[in-house]
């Protein structure tokens, strides 16, 4: 399974604990996941030895109502 982390703090430990293995690659993105969002991940493997992955939501955009 992979790790969820929720706040800035957690990432920000995750990612230096990651880059103690070597590069870490950055997927940032907004809203729903898509097939480009994942052609960037596979880029990113291909890079990397780690990927991170963010997920903003935006509240207005996707809230409850």
């Amino acid at each position: 399974m992979l790790p969820v982390v929720r706040t800035a703090h957690d990432f920000r430990r995750a990612c230096q604990e990651a880059r103690l293995d070597g590069p870490l690659a950055l997927v940032p993105t907004m809203g729903y996941l898509h097939e480009g969002h994942t052609s960037l991940m596979r880029a990113a493997r291909q890079a990397a030895p780690t990927v991170a992955v963010t997920v903003f939501v935006n509240p207005t955009q996707f809230g409850p109502t």
